[in-house]
Protein backbone atom coordinates (compact mmCIF):
# COMPACT_ATOMS: atom_id res chain seq x y z
CA UNK A 1 0.00 0.00 0.00
CA UNK A 2 0.87 3.36 -0.89
CA UNK A 3 0.64 6.77 0.68
CA UNK A 4 1.65 10.36 -0.32
CA UNK A 5 2.29 14.08 1.51
CA UNK A 6 0.89 16.80 -0.25
CA UNK A 7 1.95 20.04 1.52
CA UNK A 8 4.18 22.62 0.56
CA UNK A 9 6.69 23.38 3.37
CA UNK A 10 9.48 20.40 3.87
CA UNK A 11 9.30 20.68 7.42
CA UNK A 12 5.51 19.35 7.82
CA UNK A 13 5.86 16.91 5.18
CA UNK A 14 9.37 15.31 7.36
CA UNK A 15 6.91 15.73 10.55
CA UNK A 16 4.13 13.63 8.80
CA UNK A 17 6.59 11.19 7.97
CA UNK A 18 8.20 10.36 11.56
CA UNK A 19 4.28 11.14 13.38
CA UNK A 20 2.69 8.46 11.40
CA UNK A 21 3.88 4.24 12.27
CA UNK A 22 3.85 3.29 9.02
CA UNK A 23 4.84 -0.31 9.57
CA UNK A 24 1.78 -0.38 12.09
CA UNK A 25 -0.76 0.54 8.93
CA UNK A 26 0.79 -1.71 6.46
CA UNK A 27 2.19 1.08 4.46
CA UNK A 28 4.68 0.08 2.52
CA UNK A 29 5.36 3.16 0.13
CA UNK A 30 5.55 6.90 1.18
CA UNK A 31 5.94 9.75 -1.26
CA UNK A 32 5.83 13.07 -1.49
CA UNK A 33 4.85 16.39 -3.29
CA UNK A 34 5.13 20.05 -3.13
CA UNK A 35 2.09 21.22 -4.15
CA UNK A 36 -1.46 20.39 -5.76
CA UNK A 37 -0.35 19.87 -9.24
CA UNK A 38 2.66 17.79 -8.81
CA UNK A 39 0.46 15.41 -6.09
CA UNK A 40 -2.37 15.06 -9.37
CA UNK A 41 0.44 13.29 -11.10
CA UNK A 42 1.87 11.18 -8.47
CA UNK A 43 -2.02 9.92 -7.99
CA UNK A 44 -2.16 9.10 -11.50
CA UNK A 45 1.35 7.43 -11.76
CA UNK A 46 1.49 5.59 -8.51
CA UNK A 47 -2.09 5.42 -7.53
CA UNK A 48 -1.71 5.79 -3.47
CA UNK A 49 -4.17 4.32 -1.40
CA UNK A 50 -4.54 7.39 0.75
CA UNK A 51 -3.14 11.22 0.58
CA UNK A 52 -2.61 13.46 3.73
CA UNK A 53 -2.93 17.04 1.96
CA UNK A 54 -2.48 20.57 3.14
CA UNK A 55 -5.44 22.74 2.01
CA UNK A 56 -3.53 26.50 1.62
CA UNK A 57 -0.34 25.92 -1.14
CA UNK A 58 0.79 28.14 -4.22
CA UNK A 59 0.29 26.26 -6.62
CA UNK A 60 -2.83 23.69 -6.73
CA UNK A 61 -5.02 24.21 -3.67
CA UNK A 62 -6.28 21.25 -1.53
CA UNK A 63 -9.48 22.37 -2.55
CA UNK A 64 -8.47 21.59 -6.30
CA UNK A 65 -7.14 18.65 -5.09
CA UNK A 66 -9.83 17.19 -2.95
CA UNK A 67 -11.74 18.01 -5.96
CA UNK A 68 -9.41 16.02 -8.65
CA UNK A 69 -9.15 13.22 -6.15
CA UNK A 70 -13.30 12.94 -5.51
CA UNK A 71 -13.64 13.05 -9.19
CA UNK A 72 -11.01 11.05 -11.25
CA UNK A 73 -9.54 8.60 -7.87
CA UNK A 74 -12.45 7.64 -6.13
CA UNK A 75 -11.04 5.08 -4.56
CA UNK A 76 -7.88 6.94 -2.93
CA UNK A 77 -8.57 8.24 0.65
CA UNK A 78 -7.62 11.29 2.02
CA UNK A 79 -7.17 13.68 4.97
CA UNK A 80 -6.57 17.07 5.02
CA UNK A 81 -3.84 18.52 7.94
CA UNK A 82 -4.15 22.50 7.72
CA UNK A 83 -3.06 25.22 9.82
CA UNK A 84 -6.91 26.72 9.21
CA UNK A 85 -9.54 26.17 11.24
CA UNK A 86 -11.94 27.34 8.53
CA UNK A 87 -15.42 25.67 8.98
CA UNK A 88 -15.67 25.93 5.12
CA UNK A 89 -12.84 23.93 4.61
CA UNK A 90 -14.20 21.57 6.86
CA UNK A 91 -17.52 21.26 5.04
CA UNK A 92 -15.84 20.83 1.69
CA UNK A 93 -13.31 17.77 3.21
CA UNK A 94 -16.84 15.74 4.38
CA UNK A 95 -18.63 17.19 0.74
CA UNK A 96 -15.85 15.24 -1.26
CA UNK A 97 -15.43 11.80 0.80
CA UNK A 98 -12.31 12.93 3.37
CA UNK A 99 -11.83 10.92 6.23
CA UNK A 100 -10.52 13.69 8.70
CA UNK A 101 -9.90 17.42 9.04
CA UNK A 102 -6.43 17.73 11.57
CA UNK A 103 -5.29 21.15 12.69
CA UNK A 104 -1.52 21.67 13.08
CA UNK A 105 0.54 21.19 15.32
CA UNK A 106 -0.29 17.56 14.59
CA UNK A 107 -0.79 15.24 17.20
CA UNK A 108 0.26 11.64 16.81
CA UNK A 109 -2.43 10.07 18.31
CA UNK A 110 -4.99 12.01 15.82
CA UNK A 111 -3.20 11.45 12.95
CA UNK A 112 -2.17 7.66 13.79
CA UNK A 113 -5.82 7.04 14.57
CA UNK A 114 -7.50 9.35 11.30
CA UNK A 115 -4.73 6.90 9.04
CA UNK A 116 -6.11 3.56 10.54
CA UNK A 117 -9.99 4.87 9.94
CA UNK A 118 -8.74 5.52 6.03
CA UNK A 119 -6.73 2.56 5.49
CA UNK A 120 -9.80 0.56 7.25
CA UNK A 121 -12.27 2.03 4.89
CA UNK A 122 -9.86 1.46 1.48
CA UNK A 123 -9.51 -2.24 2.54
CA UNK A 124 -13.07 -2.70 3.39
CA UNK A 125 -14.07 -1.03 -0.11
CA UNK A 126 -10.96 -2.99 -2.11
CA UNK A 127 -12.43 -6.19 -0.73
CA UNK A 128 -16.03 -5.33 -1.77
CA UNK A 129 -14.71 -4.24 -5.79
CA UNK A 130 -13.27 -8.13 -6.23
CA UNK A 131 -15.99 -9.64 -4.59
CA UNK A 132 -18.15 -7.65 -7.46
CA UNK A 133 -15.86 -8.11 -9.93
CA UNK A 134 -16.11 -11.53 -9.50
CA UNK A 135 -19.41 -11.69 -8.97
CA UNK A 136 -19.93 -9.69 -12.82
CA UNK A 137 -18.26 -12.43 -14.44
CA UNK A 138 -21.25 -15.00 -13.57
CA UNK A 139 -24.20 -12.91 -14.01
CA UNK A 140 -26.19 -12.23 -17.51
CA UNK A 141 -27.48 -15.68 -17.30
CA UNK A 142 -30.25 -14.87 -20.28
CA UNK A 143 -29.05 -15.47 -23.52
CA UNK A 144 -26.97 -12.39 -23.87
CA UNK A 145 -26.96 -11.17 -27.66
CA UNK A 146 -30.62 -12.69 -28.54
CA UNK A 147 -32.34 -11.11 -25.14
CA UNK A 148 -30.78 -7.71 -25.80
CA UNK A 149 -31.87 -7.82 -29.65
CA UNK A 150 -35.15 -8.67 -28.67
CA UNK A 151 -35.60 -6.08 -26.01
CA UNK A 152 -34.17 -3.64 -28.39
CA UNK A 153 -37.11 -4.29 -30.92
CA UNK A 154 -39.56 -3.60 -28.36
CA UNK A 155 -38.02 -0.23 -28.87
CA UNK A 156 -37.41 0.14 -32.66
CA UNK A 157 -38.84 -2.39 -34.20
CA UNK A 158 -42.12 -2.10 -34.96
CA UNK A 159 -42.94 -4.86 -37.55
CA UNK A 160 -41.58 -7.48 -34.82
CA UNK A 161 -41.96 -5.76 -31.69
CA UNK A 162 -45.41 -7.82 -31.30
CA UNK A 163 -43.34 -11.20 -31.39
CA UNK A 164 -40.45 -10.46 -29.99
CA UNK A 165 -42.47 -9.20 -26.98
CA UNK A 166 -44.06 -12.88 -26.78
CA UNK A 167 -41.04 -14.72 -26.79
CA UNK A 168 -39.87 -12.11 -23.92
CA UNK A 169 -42.44 -13.57 -21.73
CA UNK A 170 -42.31 -17.04 -23.09
CA UNK A 171 -38.85 -17.06 -21.53
CA UNK A 172 -39.59 -15.41 -18.52
CA UNK A 173 -37.50 -12.29 -19.33
CA UNK A 174 -40.01 -9.90 -18.67
CA UNK A 175 -43.42 -10.67 -16.82
CA UNK A 176 -46.30 -10.61 -18.45
CA UNK A 177 -48.94 -8.33 -16.68
CA UNK A 178 -46.75 -5.18 -17.47
CA UNK A 179 -49.48 -1.91 -18.10
CA UNK A 180 -47.06 0.93 -17.49
CA UNK A 181 -43.03 1.53 -17.78
CA UNK A 182 -40.21 3.78 -18.12
CA UNK A 183 -37.05 3.22 -20.46
CA UNK A 184 -33.95 4.55 -18.78
CA UNK A 185 -30.76 5.18 -20.46
CA UNK A 186 -27.35 4.94 -18.56
CA UNK A 187 -24.87 7.30 -20.29
CA UNK A 188 -21.64 5.85 -21.81
CA UNK A 189 -18.68 7.76 -22.61
CA UNK A 190 -16.24 5.94 -25.31
CA UNK A 191 -13.49 8.65 -24.63
CA UNK A 192 -12.92 7.66 -21.17
CA UNK A 193 -9.74 6.50 -21.53
CA UNK A 194 -8.94 5.24 -17.54
CA UNK A 195 -12.11 3.40 -17.16
CA UNK A 196 -11.50 1.33 -20.90
CA UNK A 197 -7.92 0.65 -19.98
CA UNK A 198 -8.88 -1.62 -16.99
CA UNK A 199 -11.19 -3.69 -19.67
CA UNK A 200 -8.24 -4.02 -22.30
CA UNK A 201 -9.71 -1.03 -24.36
CA UNK A 202 -12.80 -3.46 -25.14
CA UNK A 203 -15.85 -1.27 -24.46
CA UNK A 204 -18.22 -4.08 -24.99
CA UNK A 205 -16.79 -5.57 -22.01
CA UNK A 206 -17.00 -2.61 -20.03
CA UNK A 207 -20.66 -2.52 -21.15
CA UNK A 208 -21.13 -6.01 -20.40
CA UNK A 209 -20.05 -5.26 -16.80
CA UNK A 210 -22.13 -1.99 -15.95
CA UNK A 211 -25.47 -4.16 -17.49
CA UNK A 212 -24.72 -6.80 -14.94
CA UNK A 213 -24.14 -4.67 -11.90
CA UNK A 214 -27.48 -2.70 -12.65
CA UNK A 215 -29.08 -6.42 -13.27
CA UNK A 216 -27.95 -7.73 -10.24
CA UNK A 217 -30.15 -5.26 -8.42
CA UNK A 218 -33.31 -4.95 -10.95
CA UNK A 219 -33.31 -8.53 -10.05
CA UNK A 220 -33.22 -9.02 -6.59
CA UNK A 221 -37.22 -7.21 -6.60
CA UNK A 222 -37.72 -8.50 -10.23
CA UNK A 223 -38.69 -4.48 -11.12
CA UNK A 224 -36.77 -4.22 -14.68
CA UNK A 225 -34.04 -5.68 -16.93
CA UNK A 226 -30.73 -3.70 -18.08
CA UNK A 227 -29.42 -4.73 -21.46
CA UNK A 228 -27.27 -3.51 -24.44
CA UNK A 229 -29.34 -1.32 -26.69
CA UNK A 230 -28.48 -2.59 -30.56
CA UNK A 231 -30.58 -0.07 -32.28
CA UNK A 232 -28.56 3.12 -32.80
CA UNK A 233 -25.09 3.86 -30.80
CA UNK A 234 -23.87 2.22 -28.51
CA UNK A 235 -26.23 2.30 -24.96
CA UNK A 236 -27.08 0.95 -22.16
CA UNK A 237 -30.97 1.19 -21.62
CA UNK A 238 -33.09 0.11 -18.55
CA UNK A 239 -36.63 -1.36 -18.80
CA UNK A 240 -38.42 -0.83 -15.23
CA UNK A 241 -41.88 -1.37 -14.71
CA UNK A 242 -43.56 -1.29 -11.19
CA UNK A 243 -40.66 -0.69 -8.74
CA UNK A 244 -40.80 -1.13 -4.98
CA UNK A 245 -38.80 1.81 -3.93
CA UNK A 246 -38.64 5.60 -6.04
CA UNK A 247 -36.72 5.65 -9.45
CA UNK A 248 -34.29 8.06 -7.30
CA UNK A 249 -33.75 5.63 -5.12
CA UNK A 250 -33.02 2.78 -7.05
CA UNK A 251 -30.93 4.26 -9.16
CA UNK A 252 -28.52 5.72 -5.82
CA UNK A 253 -28.42 2.15 -4.86
CA UNK A 254 -26.97 0.93 -8.25
CA UNK A 255 -24.71 3.71 -9.06
CA UNK A 256 -22.88 2.31 -5.92
CA UNK A 257 -22.73 -0.61 -6.35
CA UNK A 258 -21.06 0.23 -9.79
CA UNK A 259 -18.84 3.01 -8.15
CA UNK A 260 -17.69 0.22 -5.61
CA UNK A 261 -16.54 -1.49 -8.62
CA UNK A 262 -15.28 0.88 -11.45
CA UNK A 263 -14.68 3.91 -9.27
CA UNK A 264 -17.24 6.17 -11.30
CA UNK A 265 -20.76 6.70 -11.30
CA UNK A 266 -23.35 6.86 -14.31
CA UNK A 267 -25.94 9.15 -15.59
CA UNK A 268 -29.84 8.11 -15.86
CA UNK A 269 -31.93 9.14 -18.81
CA UNK A 270 -35.28 8.63 -17.02
CA UNK A 271 -38.49 9.08 -19.47
CA UNK A 272 -41.91 9.52 -18.54
CA UNK A 273 -44.17 6.91 -17.04
CA UNK A 274 -46.09 5.51 -19.91
CA UNK A 275 -48.30 2.18 -21.56
CA UNK A 276 -46.13 -0.65 -22.22
CA UNK A 277 -44.57 -1.14 -25.25
CA UNK A 278 -46.41 1.20 -26.90
CA UNK A 279 -44.41 4.60 -25.53
CA UNK A 280 -41.05 2.62 -25.40
CA UNK A 281 -39.56 4.81 -28.94
CA UNK A 282 -41.03 7.84 -27.17
CA UNK A 283 -39.31 7.12 -24.15
CA UNK A 284 -35.95 6.10 -25.28
CA UNK A 285 -36.43 9.93 -26.93
CA UNK A 286 -37.25 11.18 -23.93
CA UNK A 287 -34.60 9.43 -21.59
CA UNK A 288 -32.01 10.57 -24.48
CA UNK A 289 -32.78 14.19 -24.35
CA UNK A 290 -33.23 13.83 -20.78
CA UNK A 291 -29.00 13.34 -21.31
CA UNK A 292 -28.71 15.90 -23.45
CA UNK A 293 -30.02 18.42 -20.93
CA UNK A 294 -28.59 17.61 -17.90
CA UNK A 295 -26.72 20.73 -15.78
CA UNK A 296 -23.37 19.29 -15.62
CA UNK A 297 -22.26 21.82 -13.21
CA UNK A 298 -24.78 20.33 -10.66
CA UNK A 299 -22.17 17.23 -10.03
CA UNK A 300 -23.91 15.29 -7.98
CA UNK A 301 -27.38 14.97 -9.78
CA UNK A 302 -26.96 11.72 -11.25
CA UNK A 303 -30.90 11.21 -12.27
CA UNK A 304 -32.27 13.19 -15.43
CA UNK A 305 -35.81 13.33 -15.97
CA UNK A 306 -37.95 14.09 -18.79
CA UNK A 307 -40.70 16.41 -19.13
CA UNK A 308 -42.39 18.01 -16.36
CA UNK A 309 -40.32 15.36 -14.03
CA UNK A 310 -37.75 17.25 -14.83
CA UNK A 311 -37.89 20.11 -12.64
CA UNK A 312 -39.33 18.22 -9.60
CA UNK A 313 -36.15 16.93 -7.68
CA UNK A 314 -37.73 13.87 -6.52
CA UNK A 315 -37.73 10.22 -7.29
CA UNK A 316 -40.35 8.77 -8.73
CA UNK A 317 -42.33 5.46 -9.63
CA UNK A 318 -42.49 3.65 -12.66
CA UNK A 319 -46.44 4.66 -12.66
CA UNK A 320 -45.42 8.32 -12.47
CA UNK A 321 -45.87 8.81 -8.49
CA UNK A 322 -43.45 10.67 -6.48
CA UNK A 323 -40.99 10.00 -3.40
CA UNK A 324 -39.64 13.78 -2.64
CA UNK A 325 -35.96 14.03 -1.46
CA UNK A 326 -34.72 10.01 -2.31
CA UNK A 327 -31.84 9.67 -4.17
CA UNK A 328 -29.77 12.70 -5.44
CA UNK A 329 -29.21 16.36 -3.75
CA UNK A 330 -32.20 18.07 -4.51
CA UNK A 331 -33.56 21.66 -3.42
CA UNK A 332 -33.06 25.03 -2.71
CA UNK A 333 -29.47 23.94 -0.98
CA UNK A 334 -27.99 22.67 -3.97
CA UNK A 335 -24.19 23.70 -4.05
CA UNK A 336 -21.85 24.18 -6.18
CA UNK A 337 -18.36 25.92 -5.15
CA UNK A 338 -20.30 26.59 -1.65
CA UNK A 339 -22.97 28.97 -3.74
CA UNK A 340 -26.13 28.37 -4.42
CA UNK A 341 -27.36 27.51 -7.95
CA UNK A 342 -30.91 27.48 -7.66
CA UNK A 343 -30.97 31.44 -8.29
CA UNK A 344 -28.62 31.10 -11.31
CA UNK A 345 -29.98 28.47 -13.01
CA UNK A 346 -33.32 31.03 -14.03
CA UNK A 347 -30.34 33.06 -15.89
CA UNK A 348 -30.13 33.14 -19.30
CA UNK A 349 -27.80 30.25 -20.82
CA UNK A 350 -24.76 31.29 -22.18
CA UNK A 351 -24.88 31.20 -26.01
CA UNK A 352 -21.19 31.30 -28.71
CA UNK A 353 -22.86 34.96 -30.00
CA UNK A 354 -22.42 36.78 -26.14
CA UNK A 355 -18.65 35.92 -26.67
CA UNK A 356 -17.73 35.25 -29.81
CA UNK A 357 -16.86 39.11 -30.83
CA UNK A 358 -13.93 38.29 -27.86
CA UNK A 359 -12.98 35.26 -29.39
CA UNK A 360 -12.26 36.93 -33.04
CA UNK A 361 -10.71 39.94 -31.51
CA UNK A 362 -8.58 37.18 -29.28
CA UNK A 363 -7.24 35.61 -32.65
CA UNK A 364 -6.98 38.33 -34.42
CA UNK A 365 -4.55 40.29 -31.97
CA UNK A 366 -2.76 36.62 -30.93
CA UNK A 367 -1.27 37.80 -27.87
CA UNK A 368 -1.04 35.47 -25.00
CA UNK A 369 -2.96 37.65 -22.77
CA UNK A 370 -5.94 38.65 -25.17
CA UNK A 371 -6.33 34.85 -25.78
CA UNK A 372 -5.82 33.56 -22.05
CA UNK A 373 -8.18 36.04 -21.24
CA UNK A 374 -11.11 34.67 -23.55
CA UNK A 375 -10.97 31.65 -22.55
CA UNK A 376 -11.11 32.58 -18.97
CA UNK A 377 -14.21 35.00 -19.82
CA UNK A 378 -15.52 32.30 -21.35
CA UNK A 379 -15.96 29.51 -18.38
CA UNK A 380 -16.14 32.39 -15.87
CA UNK A 381 -19.53 33.01 -17.43
CA UNK A 382 -20.60 29.56 -17.99
CA UNK A 383 -19.63 29.26 -13.79
CA UNK A 384 -21.52 32.36 -13.45
CA UNK A 385 -24.85 31.59 -14.81
CA UNK A 386 -25.10 28.25 -13.53
CA UNK A 387 -25.97 26.13 -16.22
CA UNK A 388 -24.13 23.88 -18.90
CA UNK A 389 -25.83 20.98 -20.91
CA UNK A 390 -23.72 18.79 -23.30
CA UNK A 391 -26.42 20.03 -25.70
CA UNK A 392 -24.75 23.65 -25.51
CA UNK A 393 -21.45 22.21 -25.61
CA UNK A 394 -22.35 20.48 -28.82
CA UNK A 395 -23.83 23.85 -30.17
CA UNK A 396 -20.70 26.09 -28.90
CA UNK A 397 -18.42 23.46 -30.33
CA UNK A 398 -20.39 24.09 -33.91
CA UNK A 399 -20.72 27.28 -33.54
CA UNK A 400 -17.04 27.93 -32.55
CA UNK A 401 -15.80 25.90 -35.68
CA UNK A 402 -18.17 27.93 -38.26
CA UNK A 403 -16.57 31.16 -36.43
CA UNK A 404 -13.16 29.57 -37.32
CA UNK A 405 -13.94 28.55 -41.03
CA UNK A 406 -15.60 32.49 -41.40
CA UNK A 407 -12.48 33.91 -40.16
CA UNK A 408 -10.14 32.04 -41.95
CA UNK A 409 -11.99 32.33 -45.70
CA UNK A 410 -12.31 36.24 -44.58
CA UNK A 411 -8.27 36.61 -44.08
CA UNK A 412 -7.80 34.27 -47.00
CA UNK A 413 -9.98 34.06 -49.71
CA UNK A 414 -9.26 31.19 -52.15
CA UNK A 415 -6.32 30.12 -49.92
CA UNK A 416 -8.42 29.09 -46.76
CA UNK A 417 -8.80 26.06 -47.97
CA UNK A 418 -5.63 24.02 -47.08
CA UNK A 419 -5.47 26.68 -43.97
CA UNK A 420 -8.75 24.94 -42.46
CA UNK A 421 -7.37 21.31 -43.76
CA UNK A 422 -4.62 22.17 -41.64
CA UNK A 423 -6.77 23.38 -38.25
CA UNK A 424 -8.92 20.00 -39.13
CA UNK A 425 -5.95 17.92 -38.80
CA UNK A 426 -5.21 19.72 -35.72
CA UNK A 427 -8.51 19.05 -33.85
CA UNK A 428 -7.49 15.47 -33.81
CA UNK A 429 -4.10 16.17 -32.10
CA UNK A 430 -6.01 18.23 -29.68
CA UNK A 431 -9.94 16.87 -29.20
CA UNK A 432 -12.40 18.84 -27.20
CA UNK A 433 -12.79 16.68 -23.94
CA UNK A 434 -16.60 14.81 -24.41
CA UNK A 435 -19.66 16.79 -24.25
CA UNK A 436 -21.79 13.91 -22.63
CA UNK A 437 -18.48 11.90 -20.42
CA UNK A 438 -19.00 10.43 -17.25
CA UNK A 439 -17.16 13.48 -15.96
CA UNK A 440 -17.37 17.16 -16.51
CA UNK A 441 -14.27 19.89 -15.84
CA UNK A 442 -14.53 23.68 -16.90
CA UNK A 443 -10.69 23.84 -16.73
CA UNK A 444 -10.50 21.28 -19.04
CA UNK A 445 -12.96 23.43 -21.52
CA UNK A 446 -11.31 26.28 -20.82
CA UNK A 447 -8.01 24.64 -21.73
CA UNK A 448 -9.64 23.11 -24.48
CA UNK A 449 -10.84 26.82 -26.04
CA UNK A 450 -8.05 28.34 -25.11
CA UNK A 451 -5.52 25.70 -27.03
CA UNK A 452 -8.19 26.02 -30.19
CA UNK A 453 -7.93 29.96 -30.45
CA UNK A 454 -4.07 29.55 -30.43
CA UNK A 455 -3.89 27.43 -33.42
CA UNK A 456 -6.34 29.48 -35.17
CA UNK A 457 -4.42 32.50 -34.15
CA UNK A 458 -0.92 31.43 -35.27
CA UNK A 459 -2.47 30.00 -38.61
CA UNK A 460 -3.57 32.73 -39.89
CA UNK A 461 -0.29 35.18 -38.51
CA UNK A 462 1.65 32.35 -39.81
CA UNK A 463 0.06 32.70 -43.04
CA UNK A 464 -0.67 36.52 -43.19
CA UNK A 465 3.47 37.20 -42.64
CA UNK A 466 4.48 34.60 -45.32
CA UNK A 467 2.34 36.91 -47.65
CA UNK A 468 3.91 39.95 -46.40
CA UNK A 469 7.32 38.45 -46.78
CA UNK A 470 8.82 40.43 -49.62
CA UNK A 471 10.96 37.40 -51.50
CA UNK A 472 7.44 36.06 -52.20
CA UNK A 473 6.74 39.26 -54.19
CA UNK A 474 10.15 39.37 -55.64
CA UNK A 475 9.48 36.01 -57.07
CA UNK A 476 6.54 37.13 -58.45
CA UNK A 477 8.22 40.04 -60.24
CA UNK A 478 11.05 37.66 -61.40
CA UNK A 479 8.33 34.94 -63.15
CA UNK A 480 6.51 38.46 -64.64
CA UNK A 481 9.86 39.91 -65.89
CA UNK A 482 12.16 37.46 -66.59
CA UNK A 483 12.99 38.58 -70.25
CA UNK A 484 14.15 41.33 -68.72
CA UNK A 485 17.25 42.53 -68.25
CA UNK A 486 16.92 42.23 -64.49
CA UNK A 487 19.88 43.29 -62.21
CA UNK A 488 20.19 42.78 -58.47
CA UNK A 489 19.95 46.81 -57.88
CA UNK A 490 16.71 47.39 -59.19
CA UNK A 491 14.55 44.51 -57.71
CA UNK A 492 16.30 45.32 -54.10
CA UNK A 493 15.20 49.39 -55.00
CA UNK A 494 11.73 48.19 -56.46
CA UNK A 495 10.50 46.79 -53.13
CA UNK A 496 12.69 48.89 -50.87
CA UNK A 497 14.74 46.08 -49.04
CA UNK A 498 18.86 46.29 -49.74
CA UNK A 499 20.81 44.55 -51.94
CA UNK A 500 22.17 42.67 -49.30
CA UNK A 501 18.79 40.94 -48.45
CA UNK A 502 17.56 40.41 -51.58
CA UNK A 503 21.35 38.22 -52.32
CA UNK A 504 21.03 36.23 -48.54
CA UNK A 505 17.76 35.17 -48.69
CA UNK A 506 18.05 33.38 -52.32
CA UNK A 507 20.42 31.56 -50.75
CA UNK A 508 18.60 31.02 -47.90
CA UNK A 509 15.73 29.98 -49.34
CA UNK A 510 16.62 28.71 -53.06
CA UNK A 511 20.82 27.90 -52.54
CA UNK A 512 21.45 30.01 -55.21
CA UNK A 513 22.32 33.49 -55.63
CA UNK A 514 20.19 35.80 -57.59
CA UNK A 515 21.48 35.98 -61.36
CA UNK A 516 21.33 31.98 -60.93
CA UNK A 517 17.95 31.67 -60.09
CA UNK A 518 16.82 33.86 -62.99
CA UNK A 519 18.41 32.23 -65.11
CA UNK A 520 17.03 28.97 -63.86
CA UNK A 521 13.34 30.71 -64.32
CA UNK A 522 14.61 31.21 -67.97
CA UNK A 523 15.71 28.02 -68.79
CA UNK A 524 12.54 26.51 -67.53
CA UNK A 525 10.44 28.93 -69.74
CA UNK A 526 12.81 27.39 -72.82
CA UNK A 527 11.48 23.98 -72.18
CA UNK A 528 8.28 24.90 -72.02
CA UNK A 529 8.76 26.97 -75.22
CA UNK A 530 10.60 24.02 -77.40
CA UNK A 531 7.52 21.77 -77.42
CA UNK A 532 6.41 24.06 -79.89
CA UNK A 533 7.66 23.08 -83.02
CA UNK A 534 7.64 26.14 -85.09
CA UNK A 535 9.48 28.12 -82.65
CA UNK A 536 13.09 28.33 -83.91
CA UNK A 537 16.01 28.12 -80.88
CA UNK A 538 17.01 31.66 -81.92
CA UNK A 539 12.94 32.95 -81.30
CA UNK A 540 13.05 31.33 -78.04
CA UNK A 541 16.39 32.88 -76.69
CA UNK A 542 15.10 36.00 -77.43
CA UNK A 543 11.77 35.50 -75.88
CA UNK A 544 13.34 34.20 -72.65
CA UNK A 545 16.02 37.21 -72.45
CA UNK A 546 19.19 35.85 -74.09
CA UNK A 547 19.75 37.90 -77.09
CA UNK A 548 22.63 35.77 -78.22
CA UNK A 549 21.69 32.09 -79.45
CA UNK A 550 25.19 30.56 -79.19
CA UNK A 551 25.32 31.93 -75.65
CA UNK A 552 21.59 30.43 -74.76
CA UNK A 553 22.76 27.07 -75.82
CA UNK A 554 26.51 27.12 -73.64
CA UNK A 555 24.05 28.10 -70.38
CA UNK A 556 21.15 26.05 -71.79
CA UNK A 557 23.84 23.04 -71.61
CA UNK A 558 25.31 23.76 -68.64
CA UNK A 559 21.91 23.44 -66.78
CA UNK A 560 20.31 20.31 -68.42
CA UNK A 561 23.16 18.73 -69.75
CA UNK A 562 21.73 18.25 -73.18
CA UNK A 563 22.37 21.17 -76.04
CA UNK A 564 18.59 22.40 -76.97
CA UNK A 565 18.19 20.36 -80.10
CA UNK A 566 19.56 17.54 -78.30
CA UNK A 567 16.26 18.31 -75.67
CA UNK A 568 14.24 19.16 -78.15
CA UNK A 569 14.64 16.13 -79.91
CA UNK A 570 14.47 14.14 -77.05
CA UNK A 571 10.97 15.61 -76.17
CA UNK A 572 9.59 14.96 -79.42
CA UNK A 573 10.57 11.48 -79.21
Amino acid sequence: MKALIVDDEARVRKAVRLLVDWEAHQIEEILEAGNGNEAIGLIRQEKPALVIMDMMMESGSGLELMTWVDEFAGSTKFIVVSGHNDFDFVRQTVRHGGIDYILKPIEPDMINSAVSKAVSAWRAEEAERSHRQHQSLRLNEIKPIFGEKLLSALIDDKVNAEASLRRLIHDGIIPPDIKISRLLLVQTDSGNNPLLRRFGGDSELLYYAIVNICNEFLQQQGTGIAFRYWGGPPEIAILLWEPHESVTSLISRMNQGIFLTLQFRMHFGISTPGAFPAHLPAGRVEAAEALLRRNLLRHEDYCHFAGAESGRGAGASAGGGTDAGAGTRKGPGAMLGGKQLDKRENAVPLSFADVQEDWRMAVISGTPEALTAAAQHWTQELSRRGVVTPQMLNDWKADALLMRSRLVREALGSRAANVLAELEHGDQQNPSPQPSGYSFSLFAWRDWSLAFMQQLSRALTDRQQKERNPMTEIVKYIEQNYPSDLSLQEVAGKFQVSREYVSRRFKQEYGINFSDYIVSVRIEKAKLLMQNPGLKLAQISEMIGFHDVKYFSKVFKKHTGHSPKDYRDQAAH
